[in-house]
Parts: structure tokens; sequence; C-alpha cells
């Protein structure tokens, strides 16, 4: 949006998920009507139907789309196949949308994902001079990105690489709760990786911080400035939500656990360290910069017991 508007109208694909309840609340509580693309009887168009998603983003001031099949699941070549093309898929038919849409939006920001970035123990990745990496989920990201890149229209454009997203009601931070409730929830592997994080509250203050700031597009990183080692975060789990000793696991007992509920152990053995260079250039402040205080919030709100986990 251009500098002083005031935005009043979002489209928000995938706002059936974590991250998308989590952006569609935010925005509405910030004054901001929401329309909504996806497959349930409620939203406002469906991916497969072009006019429709045309007429969703036509007069809209910002469109957001988080569609994708969860990545907690084991890589077999049916799930892979869903990964891969429940993101370019869609991405390529918002693209077609807005290239055919006769008052699109200024801004249109595409998830993507920090794991993007190399495994990194030795420097921070921000978008300057972050380092791609190799294998599967980075094969993911880079055709994510490249669709949007090729895209058919002007429209501004930012791919929002997402560290992992912590918030109340699911998501990534169920599973490291339940651990440390159960009394496992010590060191995954040697502890060391990194655990870049951002708190859903603050992907939404993004979101609205980009519509703001007209000179920002391309790769975004949305990661806290202070991310943890995987042995340190587990042991603020474990102090706000579990026991004082945690059992450790093992890479090669996260690998087994991973084939008995289906994900893959890459998810936590990956050292992502993800940097928010753009965005801290750019003045934006975040409410929740630790992840003391991070899980703090969360613990407020989250009952007691085992709680939920989707599985794949």
């Amino acid at each position: 949006m251009s500098a002083g508007a005031r935005l009043r109208t979002a489209v928000v694909a995938g706002a059936s998920g974590f991250v998308g309840q989590h952006l569609v609340r935010g925005l509405e509580e910030a004054g901001v009507r929401v329309r909504t693309i996806g497959r349930r009887a409620g939203d406002d168009a469906s991916w497969d139907d072009h006019a429709g998603l045309v007429r969703a983003v036509t007069g809209a001031d910002l469109v957001v789309n988080l569609a994708g099949r969860s990545v907690s699941c084991r890589y077999t070549k049916r799930t892979v196949d869903e990964i891969f093309s429940s993101r370019v898929t869609t991405t390529a038919a918002l693209g077609r949308a807005l290239g055919d849409s006769s008052a699109p939006p200024e801004l249109w920001v595409n998830a993507s994902t920090g794991t993007i970035y190399r495994d990194a123990r030795d420097r921070p990745m921000d978008e300057a001079t972050g380092e791609i990496g190799t294998g599967l989920s980075v094969a993911v990201a880079r055709a994510w990105e490249h669709e949007l890149d090729i895209a058919p229209t002007d429209v501004r454009k930012v791919a929002l690489r997402m560290s992992i997203v912590l918030g109340t009601g699911g998501g990534a931070v169920n599973p490291l709760i339940n651990l440390a409730r159960l009394g496992l929830g010590g060191r995954m592997g040697d502890g060391d990786q990194v655990f870049s994080w951002v708190h859903a509250d603050d992907v939404t203050a993004a979101v609205l911080h980009l519509a703001a700031h007209p000179e920002l597009e391309g790769p975004v990183n949305v990661a806290t400035p202070n991310p943890e080692t995987n042995s340190e975060t587990m042991r603020q789990v474990r102090e706000v939500f579990g026991r004082p000793v945690g059992v450790p696991t093992p890479a090669w007992l996260l690998e087994l656990g991973g084939r008995l509920i289906r994900t893959e152990p890459e998810l936590v053995l990956k050292s992502r360290w993800v940097h928010p260079a753009v965005l801290l250039g750019s003045g934006f402040e975040f409410a929740h910069p630790t992840l003391a205080g991070a899980l703090e919030e969360i613990a407020g709100r989250t009952r007691r017991g085992i709680l939920p986990v989707a599985l794949g």
C-alpha cells in the first residue's frame, strides 16, 4: 500500500490453518475486512474457480497466501507431491487471478519458509547474505518462491520466509509442551541446533508492517532476532510447562519415533538460524522478542493436560 494509506480489505488464502486462523483474527482485530480463499463452504472463493478468485482479489488492498499441505509428515512420494503441488499450484492460481484483475491489491504476501537456508550453526542467515541450502525442504521452498517470482502480475510481491510459528491452539508448540509434561522434554539430537521461531502475533504484525512500507519487497525473514539452541529451547519449555528434568532424545530415537508418528526428524534436527534483517532495518519491533516471554504468554492461554497434535 502507499505510505499513509489505510488497510481496509485483505484476502487470506489458507485461512483454515494454524497461522491462517491467527492472521485472520489479528487482521479483524485491527479493523481489516477479510475475504478468504480455500476449500471450506464459507470461503469467498475456491481454488478451482478462476472467476471467483479474480472477484475475491479485485478491490482488496492486500492478499496473503498461506496455503500448503503440512510438512509434518513422512516424506513419501504421495506426500511430497502434495507438499509441492499444494504450494506451487495455489501460488500460480493466485498469480493468474491477480494478472486478470481490473483492480488488484498493491501487495501480495506469499508464504515461504526460513528452511530455505542451509543448516547453520556458524552464523545467522539474513536475506542478503544467507546461503540457500540443499535437500527436499529447500527444493520445495525454491519452487514456491520461483512460482511467485514468475507470476504474471505487477503487484508488489513479498516471499514471507517464516521460521517456526508459536502460538496457542496448535502448531509446533503443542508437541513440545506434551513432551515436557510427560517428562520427555530433553534436548533433541546433540541439542546445539539453532531453533528460530516467531510468535503468531508477530506474523500478523509483520504483514501489517509490510503493507505500510511500500519500499519492501522480495524475500523477508520472519523470525525473532533472539533464537535459542534446541537444548535451551527445551529447558525453557520444561520450565514453563513441565518438569525441571527431561529425558534427552538421541538422533536415532528421533528417527524411530518419526516413523511411528509419521513425521521427519529433520523438522527438529536441522539448525535453522534465520535473522530478520529486512524487518529490523525498516523499524519493525517484535511484541514477543524472547522465547521465555512468548512461552509465558502461550502458557497463560493453554489448558492443562496433553494437547492435540496434528500428525501427518
